[in-house]
């Protein structure tokens, strides 16, 4: 029987349970009824279309202030393009800090004006040295 090698990140594990779990976790979410929202596969990191090459931003959930800390007030404004707006902020931001690397993958022209705002902002935050390309 023929075996195809899988990776599932940059790490070793002691044993092939958890990778397994991880595989399970990944494939069940594409089975309809698996997840509360259907259209939560396309916002997930690394879905094809406008998340493509970004890792997620910040998740919230009720309630609105959980140990001092407070939903960003966008999220409760019921502006559905503001909402959309501010996690693809947050989406380019934490890529820009956790894997830069990524945002050269993919078509340069994905970026639109307020992205490439977002990231030069991302940049000079970071510093110099630590978004190299």
């Amino acid at each position: 029987m023929p075996v195809e090698e899988l990776s599932i990140g940059d790490y070793v594990l002691a044993g092939g349970e958890s990778a397994t779990l991880v595989m399970v976790e990944t494939v069940s979410r594409l089975l309809p009824g698996v997840l509360g929202n259907r259209d939560s596969v396309d916002q997930d990191s690394f879905a094809p279309g406008e998340m493509e090459h970004l890792l997620e931003g910040p998740v919230y959930t009720k309630p609105a202030v959980w140990r001092g800390r407070e939903v960003p007030p966008v999220l409760l404004s019921g502006n559905h393009g503001a909402v959309d707006r501010w996690r693809r902020d947050q989406a380019l931001r934490k890529t820009a800090r956790m894997r830069p690397e990524l945002l050269g993958e993919g078509d340069p022209s994905r970026f639109d004006r307020r992205d490439q705002e977002v990231l030069a902002e991302a940049r000079l935050q970071a510093g110099p040295e630590s978004m190299a390309d």
